[in-house]
């Protein structure tokens, strides 16, 4: 498996090299320009040395491409840092991190294909969940209570200062049965609850939407970075010209998912469905 970090320095090297690339010069004429070894460029291209800002700035300065510096010098920033490996990380440590940039966020853009987001969910639900993700890592359940009390600490800031929040759930989230009947019973219930609140907007796209933009779980926080969960990392978006396809992503999906008295009626229907013993025969969720 790939080291997170690497993949970083790696992606930053490759677009250093397709500026360099564009500018019609060679490794060798940038290295001499700087007096670097050649070995410094082919390094750092390669992503096996992690360029300095002074670095990226000459390289901009030799490529006539000083527009790239602030995003470059945003990638660099985040080599190391935005790359969180799931298994070097303790959730209860990523969790009060969240709390620190949900206090700090004005607006919070969250989408979920499959499980409710975690500002939105039920101590029970939250918990059959956490479960899920401690058993498919093979990692301890001793720190679940700590990981609990860390997600539903976080929920305090739907009722304080002058936040406001928009999630866009698949309505596939309504269908993902995490833990049992009665779990998914009480946590439809709470989103029902939730989209009364006077800051939060709760929208769901209906399962017969149009596919029409690439969709994987993200969470924007104002437009200064932007959290995607994989299966192996946690990426910390900070680029602006990155935030501004998330954000575009965002807006797609909005104008898909329907709101108000409809969003209300999508989850009702699914909440009569798992009383009456007629919900979709859908897979636990494992994330």
């Amino acid at each position: 498996m790939t080291d997170p970090a690497q993949q970083g320095r790696q992606l930053l090297g490759g677009r250093l090299r397709e500026i360099r690339r564009d500018a019609g010069l060679t490794a060798r004429a940038v290295a001499e320009a700087h007096g670097w070894p050649r070995s410094k460029m082919s390094k750092i291209e390669l992503g096996q040395q992690t360029p300095t800002e002074d670095d990226i700035r000459d390289w901009c300065a030799s490529c006539d491409a000083q527009d790239q510096v602030s995003d470059l010098i945003a990638t660099l920033r985040n080599v190391q840092a935005a790359y969180l490996e799931t298994k070097r990380m303790r959730l209860p440590v990523r969790q009060r991190q969240s709390i620190a940039w949900e206090a700090e966020t004005r607006l919070m853009r969250w989408y979920e294909p499959w499980v409710v987001p975690g500002l939105l969910q039920t101590p029970d639900y939250a918990e059959a969940l956490l479960m899920k993700v401690l058993e498919f890592y093979h990692d301890s359940t001793d720190d679940l209570d700590s990981m609990l009390a860390a997600r539903l600490e976080r929920q305090h800031v739907l009722y304080r200062g002058n936040h406001r929040f928009s999630f866009v759930i698949a309505e596939q989230v309504l269908h993902t049965t995490v833990g049992n009947d009665d779990i998914m019973l009480g946590q439809l219930d709470r989103l029902l609850i939730a989209m009364t609140l006077p800051r939060v907007v709760v929208g769901v796209i209906p399962s017969r939407t149009e596919y029409i933009v690439p969709q994987s779980n993200f969470c924007m926080f104002d437009r200064r970075r932007v959290l995607v969960e994989t299966i192996t990392a946690e990426l910390t978006i900070s680029q602006p010209r990155e935030i501004a396809l998330y954000e575009k992503t965002f807006d797609v999906l909005t104008k898909q998912a329907v709101y108000g008295a409809d969003a209300r009626d999508i989850v009702a229907a699914a909440l009569a469905s798992r009383r009456n013993g007629t919900a979709r025969s859908d897979f636990d969720s494992a994330t």
